[in-house]
């Protein structure tokens, strides 16, 4: 399957991104079966993580039904690097044009980060997959919901930055889309257990707040 067909598919069943921050090469095999013996297909290794175009190749080529790619992908060349590896997502902390018009032309999936209307137009109209609204604990669930009512209804955004079980039925009702997850699902030491349960835990609160909002 294409990139956007994961994506698309990974929205209708659990539109949940795993930030694997600090990943090592390593653990990559057992961190990535963790989390697709749960059903979850998003999974995203910052950048900044130790190796982690290696990360990417062994999470791809060992799951290929799933959506495996970057995070912190600040520029073009990292676009490119991180296609090489087999990565298909681009996410990024900011909104950089040529970042987003290079992950276009390769048919990769990208999620720039932005906070205002401005930025989430320009990212749109720059050809971006959806956007990531960075950093979610200054951006309420009110905010999506003003942002929610300017933006195209078919846009897709991903809170992400302190998301809990706790408090992602509020984002929901506002109108997320979905969310990227990093430290309460995956920190750096962590065994491949504790992250299946903490995965567990997140289909769960997530499940159970989209269908009561």
């Amino acid at each position: 399957m294409h990139a956007h067909q994961k994506f698309d598919t990974a929205l209708n069943q659990l539109p949940l991104i795993a930030i694997l921050r600090g990943l090592q090469a390593h653990e990559a095999l057992a961190m990535g079966e963790a989390l697709g013996s749960t059903g979850w297909t998003l999974i995203e290794v910052p950048l900044n993580s130790p190796d982690p175009l290696t990360s990417i190749a062994t999470l791809a080529s060992s799951l290929p039904q799933a959506l495996v790619g970057a995070g912190t992908v600040l520029t073009p060349a990292d676009v490119r690097n991180v296609h090489a590896a087999g990565g298909q997502l681009i996410v990024s902390p900011n909104f950089n044009p040529a970042v987003v018009r290079e992950a276009v032309r390769l048919g990769l999936v990208c999620l720039p980060g932005i906070m205002t209307a401005s930025e989430a137009f320009a990212a749109l109209e720059a050809g971006a997959t959806g956007l990531k609204l960075f950093p979610s604990e200054m951006i309420s669930p009110a905010v999506v919901r003003a942002l929610r009512a300017v933006l195209p209804a078919d846009t897709r955004v991903f809170p992400v930055g302190g998301i809990t079980p706790e408090n992602m039925h509020s984002y929901l009702a506002a109108g997320a889309s979905g969310f990227g997850i990093g430290s309460a699902l995956y920190k750096s030491g962590m065994t491949a257990n504790q992250v299946q349960a903490h995965a567990m835990n997140f289909i769960s609160a997530y499940r159970a707040a989209s269908f009561s909002h």
